[in-house]
């Protein structure tokens, strides 16, 4: 199962708060988390998404839409 999870519009602070507390918890069916972190307002969210550690992310994956990370979690 994807989720999805829209950061647009924070700071990259309120940004790990809010995915700290979505990983946390995310529903065991899922396998992957779409991050909306968004392009062009900066690449502060997209660098803070693309160096983000959490112990249930196994990996990353850079989607054709360079607003979008797309994490892959463990079950």
């Amino acid at each position: 199962m994807k989720m999805t999870v829209d950061l647009h519009g924070l700071t990259v602070y309120e940004a790990k708060l809010v995915l700290d507390r979505f990983l946390d918890r995310l529903p065991k069916e899922a396998t992957e988390v779409a991050v909306i972190h968004g392009y062009q307002s900066g690449v502060r969210l997209r660098t803070f998404v693309s160096k983000y550690e959490h112990h249930k992310v196994i990996g990353k994956i850079k989607t054709i839409n360079p607003g979008e990370t797309v994490f892959v979690v463990k079950r």
